[in-house]
């Protein structure tokens, strides 16, 4: 599985384990079944390899080492009639449970934590794209010991309680047989190594807590919820296990003017009498500059128009969503003396008698005010 040699050293071992481990992560492959398979037993295969007592076993037994006990019927079986959940649980039956003469403790490479946080940024920022640094605490093998927890110059010693294996064996005699009762060495914690000499700086236990600047790179076109993955910046692994991720999510504060939905852009802007009656040419912002767009004559109110292109960029891509413009018609409040006198003028060419008539007159039913002036025009 790891594609090394049977005499491969320990650091050869590892470096492939890590290839591989990065190859198949469950985050850089979602959804892909096979690459999950291939990313668990890569661990097995690894939890095998970097163990003395699981390799010899392998090496002499091959894979009948662990499945040797599982016979025809397939998966084995534990006296309570449940299957196994792993290989860990497997291997510590066929150790431990049942009589054999060795134990194993899980103290192998593990990978950190996630983290996780949030940060907000403007509107244009996820439009345009944008760079941002945050801080974060993250825990980070300490520098004084490289991770070992012994103070520098010094190193752990095997566990005299457990002899290195991080379980400690009771057996008990019956009348029905032999029972072994394995439980965690309380002397070592499970880890197999005992350090009489901690390291000042953090305590023994090889990780720090730690500040960091980390300086994150927003793509244009980003969405709100999206997130944004750091590989490696999460919290540090466990004997030699690598770095977790570190996971930004983004949060868009909105906009005065626009609205978002997906890639396309939404915004509603205010048109005269005129305008609407005579149509022409409308100023109509978007985020870049204001550009002039031509509407028919008679536009209603609450009429939308799409101006393709004028959206958000796509994600991994150069094309753009589109912008909706929603126009509504506005009604002055106050006018002056010469503005009352012409549109009363205007309102004699229509003729009230006429438009009563006209909105009785089922020839005219769906037609809009403005079409009906639009009508007088022409």
């Amino acid at each position: 599985m790891l594609g090394v040699d049977k005499n491969a050293t320990d650091d050869e071992i590892k470096k492939a384990y890590r290839k591989l481990a990065k190859k198949y992560h469950p985050d850089l492959n979602a959804g892909d079944a096979e690459a999950e398979k291939k990313f668990k037993e890569v661990n097995e295969a690894y939890g095998v390899l970097s163990d003395k007592t699981k390799r010899s076993q392998y090496d002499s037994f091959g894979h009948a080492a662990f499945t040797g006990q599982a016979g025809a019927g397939g998966a084995y079986q534990g006296f309570n009639g449940q299957g196994f959940s792993g290989f860990e649980d497997i291997f510590d039956a066929f150790f431990s449970g049942f009589g054999g003469s060795q134990t194993t403790r899980r103290n192998g490479p593990s990978r950190g934590q996630d983290l996780r946080v949030e940060i907000s940024i403007g509107f244009e920022e996820a439009a345009f794209g944008t760079e941002k640094t945050i801080e974060i605490t993250r825990t980070e093998v300490c520098d004084s010991c490289g991770g070992s927890g012994a103070k520098k110059g010094t190193a752990s010693k095997t566990c005299p309680t457990c002899g290195g294996t991080g379980q400690v064996r009771q057996q008990r005699n019956t009348a029905f047989g032999s029972f072994v009762n394995v439980t965690t060495c309380s002397t070592c914690g499970g880890t197999g190594r005992v350090i009489e000499n901690p390291c000042e700086e953090c305590g023994g236990k090889g990780t720090v807590r730690k500040k960091r600047q980390i300086k994150i790179t927003i793509p244009e076109g980003i969405d709100d919820g999206q997130a944004i993955t750091m590989s490696g910046q999460g919290d540090a692994g466990t004997f030699g296990g690598p770095y977790g991720d570190l996971y930004v999510y983004i949060n868009i504060r909105p906009h005065s003017i626009f609205k978002r939905k997906n890639y396309d852009l939404y915004c509603d802007i205010d048109i005269s009498y005129p305008q609407a009656v005579l149509g022409g040419d409308i100023e109509v912002p978007t985020l870049r500059e204001k550009i002039r767009y031509n509407i028919p004559k008679g536009t209603q109110g609450e009429t939308t128009f799409r101006i393709k292109g004028k959206g958000i960029k796509y994600l991994r891509s150069n094309a753009h969503g589109d912008l909706y413009v929603k126009v509504h018609v506005y009604v002055p409040k106050k006018l002056t003396p010469k503005q009352e006198e012409l549109i009363s003028e205007l309102r004699k060419t229509f003729g009230e008698d006429n438009i009563i008539k006209n909105n009785n007159d089922k020839s005219d039913k769906g037609k809009g005010f403005f079409d009906k002036m639009k009508d007088a025009f022409t």
